[in-house]
């Protein structure tokens, strides 16, 4: 069976791959395997450990697949299982005293990454450089240290750009909740931070 040059549907690929198409599920992985390691890394903070976590997030698809029922959307069901996986996967390296490491630009919101972009274009000195140096590593401590739920929805509304109904509905939870534990996440930043 060939495509048309026409771009399937998530819905088409899981037909055919229900159907015995089991190459198609290569289309699956290409359109979200992007998605799924940053996921991943929103919530481990280590390249290796996201990229671990985003293979086992199409290894668990593959298997389960076939008894997708499509109660929800496809990316939606994709994000439980790396959310799943990856709170796992933090668990076991916090049991075992693994260190967490995050990208500062990967936990700030569009206007501050665009507020670092602006001050390194301007050069800063030398002291503002180690001001905002010691800045993001203070940001990175403290949202290493926000409570796992505060984290969790922050770095999905932040990173991943979900909207309130699709972080919910991916956790299961009311849009009060999400929006509760968001607005505690920055309200905690920022006493912790001082700002």
């Amino acid at each position: 069976m060939s495509d048309t040059g026409t771009k399937l549907s998530d819905a088409e690929i899981i037909a055919r791959f229900k159907d015995g198409d089991v190459a198609i599920f290569q289309k699956l992985v290409d359109r979200y395997a992007g998605r799924a390691y940053q996921i991943a890394y929103g919530v481990l903070g280590s390249r290796e450990d996201a990229e671990e976590v985003a293979q086992d997030v199409f290894v668990r698809i593959f298997r389960s697949l076939g008894r997708f029922r499509g109660d929800s959307e496809f990316t939606t069901w994709m994000y439980r299982i790396a959310m799943n996986l990856a709170r796992n996967k933090y668990r076991w390296n916090k049991s075992r005293g693994a260190r967490r490491e995050i990208s500062l630009q990967e936990t700030l919101s569009d206007d501050e990454t665009r507020a670092l972009i602006q001050l390194a274009e301007e050069r800063p000195s030398p002291d503002l450089a180690n001001e905002l140096n010691e800045f993001e590593t203070n940001v990175m401590k403290e949202i290493d240290n926000l409570p796992p739920l505060y984290r969790e929805a922050l770095v999905m509304r932040n990173i991943d750009e979900m909207s309130y109904e699709q972080i919910a509905h991916a956790l299961g939870c009311k849009l009060g909740t999400i929006k509760s534990r968001i607005a505690r996440a920055r309200e905690e930043l920022r006493k912790r931070l001082g700002v």
